[in-house]
């Protein structure tokens, strides 16, 4: 063998050219479907960052204000912190609960709020209502 022995053209027959093509297809389309459905999962967590983030706007209270609840009892009426300690209320309100074991597992120190039932002894005064007119009475306090 003399010179170049390797054809310097490359012929490629129709059968394989179009299998060839195909082939190429098949993969371009396969890429695109992959690129979107990464593309569509970046999307999806990135908006799903603050899903677990109250966006109230507005509405919340910020911590940074000192909120008030009204507790009333027997015709007296004071504010309180919220969040503050219910005994220290209920002293104060004139209201006298049974304390047994002071660590809430007897619930003999249990007190109405409102109609609700809280344990006095680790209860804590809750935030002020809503309805303007409980706002204004204030939460009742029943030992």
């Amino acid at each position: 063998i003399t010179g170049n022995s390797f054809p310097t053209k490359i012929t490629i027959s129709q059968r394989s050219g179009n299998n060839y093509l195909q082939r190429l297809h098949h993969i371009s389309t396969t890429m695109k479907t992959v690129s979107h459905l990464f593309l569509l999962a970046a999307i999806i967590c990135f908006s799903s960052v603050n899903a677990f983030v109250s966006n109230n706007n507005g509405v919340a209270r910020k911590s940074s204000q000192l909120q008030m609840t009204i507790l009333s009892a027997g015709g007296k009426k004071a504010d309180f912190k919220e969040g503050s300690p219910l005994k220290n209320a209920c002293a104060k309100l004139g209201v006298k609960p049974k304390y047994s074991c002071k660590k809430g597992d007897c619930g003999s120190c249990t007190v109405s709020v409102g109609g609700s039932r809280i344990k006095a002894c680790v209860g804590k005064v809750p935030p002020m209502p809503r309805l303007k007119s409980l706002q204004e009475k204030g939460l009742e306090v029943k030992g």
